[in-house]
């Protein structure tokens, strides 16, 4: 099948995809085009997240060859039985060109490691964000409560951090803004059927968003049964705009400013597109 080509706007807004896996494939074998189509639709940096030690060279690699690549480097709870001093001294070295920690957090969907095995991983790398002053990445899923108390106890309001294809209430956001996080929007606000990511951008500041793809996994529409790629945020701002009823350059201004204000100032910070040429900064 052909790949689809993103949606033509009158304008090209400055998007920052606070999290794409560049790394994984199909993206990583098709990276040039994969950028030059994002740079078109006006994005203009990329967090891409590590989620296992075999992750982190790659990203690493990818970072010094694109300098709009900002790199994070953490263990997914997938990843927690893997978690012991060693690992975590060898990840402290990947932290000098880092832009944030991630992707850390809870996940009790997973039965596969267990729950104490998850706390202990997510807790030793939040001390490793405190101490180097990063922010940090955060993947939660039915396990706010634990993933709150944990944030408290960690100081994470210290470095603040990204809570990435956030899928809580209302009144958890609320929680995780007070503490510091941003709240990210993902592709599941475009899908016909959403109600809690709508609900979600309707009552929340757009000073509290940033804006993700998740790539290669959750593609918004219209391009669901496809893999997703950065170039597709342009879809995920538009519904956005729509439910704030605000235009598309101002949701593009604002959840771009609080990305590189979080994590701009940090890692790969050279101010060129994927391809060397220089960009205006956002």
């Amino acid at each position: 099948m052909s790949p689809l080509v993103p949606i033509a706007y009158p304008t090209t807004p400055t998007l920052v995809d606070t999290h794409c896996h560049l790394d994984l494939h199909p993206l990583v074998d098709q990276l040039p085009a994969v950028l030059d189509r994002a740079g078109a639709a006006g994005v203009r940096r990329y967090v891409v997240p590590g989620v296992s030690a075999e992750a982190w060279p790659a990203i690493a690699g990818c970072a010094r060859e694109y300098p709009a690549i900002l790199p994070a480097f953490g263990l997914h709870p997938m990843q927690a039985a893997s978690c012991s001093e060693q690992l975590l001294a060898h990840l402290t070295r990947f932290l000098p060109q880092a832009a944030a920690i991630g992707e850390i957090g809870l996940d009790y969907l997973l039965p596969d490691p267990d729950r104490e095995q998850q706390r202990t991983a997510f807790c030793a790398q939040l001390r490793l964000a405190v101490a180097a002053g990063l922010p940090v990445l955060i993947h939660c899923r039915r396990a706010f409560n634990d993933l709150l108390t944990i944030l408290r106890e960690e100081r994470v309001g210290r470095v603040g951090g990204i809570m990435h294809a956030f899928s809580g209430s209302v009144e958890v956001a609320r929680d995780c803004i007070r503490l510091g996080l941003l709240i990210s929007i993902s592709g599941t606000v475009t899908y016909h059927n959403a109600v809690r990511p709508v609900a979600l951008v309707r009552a929340l500041p757009l000073e509290s968003l940033v804006l993700e793809t998740d790539a290669p996994d959750m593609t918004p529409e219209p391009w669901r049964g496809q893999d997703n790629e950065p170039a597709f945020i342009v879809e995920i701002a538009r519904a956005v705009a729509t439910i704030k009823e605000v235009d598309m350059a101002t949701v593009a201004a604002v959840t771009t400013r609080n990305a590189l204000r979080l994590i701009g100032r940090h890692g790969n910070t050279s101010n060129k597109h994927p391809g060397g040429a220089h960009v205006p900064s956002p």
